[in-house]
């Protein structure tokens, strides 16, 4: 009984793992886009301005 416990605790801590680098990933992702959004939103106002 205690080791059916054990287990099913442990599995369940692996998949909470396992989903959260899953979605920290994600994360990165949608950051870096953002990133370049604003890095190439920030180039089309500069040559803008230069005209």
């Amino acid at each position: 009984m205690i080791l059916r416990l054990i287990s099913a605790t442990f599995l369940a801590g692996l998949l909470a793992l396992t989903t959260g680098c899953n979605t920290m990933k994600g994360l990165g992702e949608d950051i870096q886009n953002l990133g370049g959004s604003i890095e190439g939103a920030a180039s089309e106002n500069e040559n803008e301005s230069e005209q």
